[in-house]
C-alpha cells in the first residue's frame, strides 16, 4: 500500500476504492494513528478546530448534547473548543462573527439561537451551524417539543383497559409542554377516551401532588400522564397520600428518564430523550459544512424519543 493511497484516504476517503479504504482503515486501527492537527494546519492553513457556543451554564445544562457533538467532531479529526457566551441572541451573534473572522476555527456550532440577520452576515466567514432545538430562553422547540410519545403511551394504556385519564401538564410557556398537552387532548378525542381534565402545572413535584389532591373521590381516573418525571414523582406521592396504589389502582407515566425514576417504588414508566443524538446531528451538519463529507457512522434513523415501560403502568382493574 503506497503512501499516496494513505494520503488520498486522509484527504478524501470516499474517493478510494472500497478495498483500499478497508486496508487503510485496518492499518490505522492497528497502529492507533491520529492525525497531527498542528502539522496539518501549517501545511493546509487550516486550524482543525471547531467551536461550540453555549449560553451561560446557569441557565442551561447542555452536557449530554455536548458529549454527542464532541464525539462526532473528534471522530472526524477535529479539536473542539467550548465557549459560554453571555447575553441574548444579538450579543451572541456579535461574538460569533468576531470568532468566525478570527481564523482560529474552521466552523462554529451554536447550541443557542443567533440573531435572524446572522445568516446573511456569514458569507466568506467560517462555516456556522445553529442547532434548532432551543429558543432564546433555552426552552425546547423542534423535535424536543414533539409530544407524539404521549399518544403511544395512551394507546398502550387504552389497550390495557384504561378509559379515564388525567394529564398533569408542564408550564405552558414551553413548547414541549404545549405539545404534550395537545397530543393528550387529541388522543382522548381520537380514541374516544374520557378525560378528568388537564392540570396546568409548572414542572414541579408539588404540582403533581396538587393535581392528585384536588381530584374528587369519584374521579374514576385510572391513568395519569405527567409532563415529566419530577411531576410524576409528585403524582405518586399524592396517590400514596390518598391510599391509592401505583400501579394497582392507577398507572402513572413521566418524561425525561431521570435516573431516579428507576429507583422509585414502583419504578417509573417514562420517555428517554436522546440528547446525545441531538448533539451528534448538529455536529454532523457542521462537519459536512466544513469538510464536505459526512463523518463515519452517520445514523439518521436513531430515534430521539424512546418510551421505557416500567412498573408504574399496568392493566386497569376490572
Amino acid at each position: 500500500m503506497s503512501h499516496q493511497t494513505v494520503s488520498r484516504y486522509l484527504r478524501d476517503r470516499d474517493g478510494l476504492k472500497a478495498a483500499n479504504r478497508v486496508r487503510v482503515e485496518d492499518a490505522i486501527k492497528q497502529l492507533g494513528y491520529r492525525p497531527n492537527l498542528v502539522a496539518r494546519s501549517m501545511r493546509t492553513r487550516r486550524s482543525g478546530r471547531l467551536a461550540i457556543l453555549i449560553p451561560p451554564q446557569s441557565s442551561f445544562s447542555p452536557s449530554r448534547m455536548l458529549s454527542g457533538a464532541v464525539e462526532i467532531a473528534h471522530s472526524a479529526g477535529y479539536i473542539t473548543e467550548i465557549m459560554s457566551l453571555d447575553g441574548g441572541a444579538q450579543a451572541r451573534t456579535e461574538r460569533m462573527l468576531e470568532l468566525a473572522d478570527s481564523g482560529q476555527v474552521e466552523g462554529i456550532l451554536s447550541l443557542a439561537p443567533l440573531a435572524p440577520s446572522s445568516r446573511q452576515d456569514m458569507v466568506g466567514r467560517a462555516a456556522v451551524v445553529v442547532s434548532g432545538d432551543y429558543d432564546d430562553e433555552m426552552r425546547g422547540i423542534g423535535e424536543l417539543a414533539d409530544g407524539s410519545p404521549v399518544a403511544e403511551m395512551m394507546e398502550h394504556l387504552a389497550s390495557q383497559g384504561h378509559r379515564r385519564f388525567l394529564h398533569v401538564a408542564g408550564s405552558q410557556q414551553f413548547a414541549s409542554a404545549r405539545g404534550r398537552k395537545q397530543v393528550y387532548l387529541d388522543t382522548i378525542k381520537r380514541l374516544g377516551l374520557e378525560s378528568a381534565g388537564v392540570f396546568d402545572g409548572d414542572w414541579s413535584a408539588e404540582s403533581g401532588i396538587e393535581a392528585i389532591t384536588g381530584l374528587p373521590d369519584d374521579a374514576g381516573v385510572t391513568a395519569i400522564i405527567a409532563a415529566n418525571d419530577l411531576v410524576a414523582a409528585g403524582v405518586i406521592r399524592g396517590a400514596a397520600n390518598r391510599g391509592w396504589r401505583v400501579a394497582d389502582d392507577i398507572s402513572v407515566t413521566g418524561w425525561d428518564n431521570n435516573p431516579l425514576g428507576g429507583y422509585l417504588h414502583p419504578t417509573l414508566t417514562t420517555v428517554a430523550v436522546n440528547h446525545e443524538e441531538l448533539g451528534r446531528r448538529a455536529m454532523r451538519r457542521l462537519v459536512i459544512a466544513v469538510g464536505g463529507t459526512s463523518p463515519d457512522g452517520a445514523d439518521t434513523t436513531t430515534p430521539l424519543n424512546t418510551i421505557i415501560w416500567r412498573d408504574s403502568t399496568a392493566p386497569a382493574k376490572q
